[in-house]
């Protein structure tokens, strides 16, 4: 009987495996009063959302890089005007005032968060509990005697464009990657996914 649950759990995981191969973003939404080249040209406030800094730094780096490549001025909040999310919030509305006195459109903000682990030798995955602003997933684990091995770990990402003139949110999606030891490159990855979906939604 051991022996089948056992069996049953690395089915499982490998299921698990098979659907996470790749970043890919998995829900979004538009606003139906979204116009057509909503973002291009403007001026855009970025900000990442994390419970660790270096993460939050390589996210706004790339999500900069990633908005300027496709013609958006694209800045960071101020010192100053740096904030941290309130509980169960988003950090957007915060944000608006400052966006408003830099002359920017929108604030567009990302919420990072840990989505899955992988140890190899051996396996082990959990879907945790995350939280992007008012949003939140919840998930399932799989594990299994690992002996020591790398850890490594999948992000998940959910941004927002929040218009700065109306307060409304205008578009938002989620994506998320499998356990890699390159988070730099999973970062990197989450955002050309996430701006992809962008711009087939019109905001470029």
């Amino acid at each position: 009987m051991k022996f089948i649950h056992a069996a049953g759990a690395l089915t499982a995981a490998g299921l698990l495996l098979g659907g996470c191969a790749s970043t890919a973003v998995d829900a979004q939404w538009r606003s139906t009063e979204l116009p057509a080249g909503y973002l291009r040209g403007a001026t855009v406030m970025v900000s990442c959302e994390t419970g660790e800094l270096v993460i939050k730094r390589i996210c706004e780096d790339q999500v900069v890089a990633d908005l300027s490549a496709r013609g958006v001025r694209a800045l960071l909040p101020s010192p100053g005007d740096a904030v941290p999310a309130p509980p169960g919030g988003s950090v957007d509305m915060q944000l608006l005032p400052a966006a408003r006195r830099s002359g920017a459109r929108a604030v567009f903000s990302v919420g990072i968060g840990l989505a899955s682990q992988s140890v190899s030798p051996g396996f082990t995955i959990g879907i945790g509990g995350f939280g992007f602003g008012r949003h939140s997933a919840g998930g399932i684990g799989v594990s299994a005697p690992i002996g020591g091995g790398q850890v490594s770990q999948g992000y998940a990402a959910n941004a927002r464009v929040t218009d700065v003139a109306s307060s409304r949110l205008m578009w938002t999606a989620r994506a998320s990657s499998p356990p890699s030891s390159d988070v730099n490159g999973q970062l990197a990855e989450l955002s050309r996914s996430l701006l992809g979906a962008a711009g087939g939604a019109g905001l470029f």
